[in-house]
């Protein structure tokens, strides 16, 4: 079962966040855009190099009102001592999430249960803290965050202009489509 369109369910967990623990709660996903990406664990390979990735498009997603939680089932301890040791997570400035009761994992259906870890999953959350968009990839299979842009450019813009949709490859200020019998064997 899909879980675009439904709602986070409730939780608490701890994180990590430019130099604090923090706690994070379903309240913090919501209000704004956020992006949860799930990842299989730190001190890994393909892992890091994704977490960069995603830190070089943060600026541009701030700027799009959208906060960014990387989640795995290690501890916020095990993430500071990553972002302490590692020069591409020590970039880091968004808030890394541990979930080593594996509840969000769980919430989000991403949880691989023999290994007990995350699978490579994102999720992106609208302002009520409904899942919108998701991306779920084979562990050896990285990720491009700049593909989030035009996913959360996408989303804001159907949000805001109800009855309007967009096509594949749509870009900010590309052509959208209005269904209707009109269109119906015409595309």
């Amino acid at each position: 079962m899909s879980l675009v369109g439904k709602k986070i369910e409730e939780f608490k967990a701890q994180a990590y966040r430019n130099g604090d623990f923090v706690e994070v709660s379903e309240q913090d996903l919501q209000g704004h855009w956020s992006i949860v990406m799930f990842y299989p664990a730190d001190f890994s390979f393909v892992c890091p190099t994704e977490l960069e990735d995603l830190q070089e498009q943060y600026a541009a997603l701030k700027e799009l009102g959208v906060e960014v939680y990387s989640v795995s089932e290690d501890t916020h301890f095990v993430h500071k001592a990553w972002h302490d040791d590692s020069e591409a997570v020590g970039k880091i400035t968004y808030t890394m999430i541990g979930d080593p009761s594996h509840q969000l994992a769980r919430m989000f259906d991403i949880l691989d249960e023999e290994s007990g870890l995350a699978q490579r999953g994102t999720f992106i959350l609208d302002k009520n803290g409904m899942v919108q968009s998701l991306e779920v990839n084979a562990d050896g299979i990285g990720r491009n965050a700049s593909e989030y842009l035009d996913r959360v450019k996408a989303g804001q813009y159907v949000e805001s202009h109800p009855g309007e949709v967009c096509p594949a490859k749509w870009k900010e200020g590309s052509e959208t489509l209005t269904p209707g019998l009109d269109l119906v064997g015409k595309i």
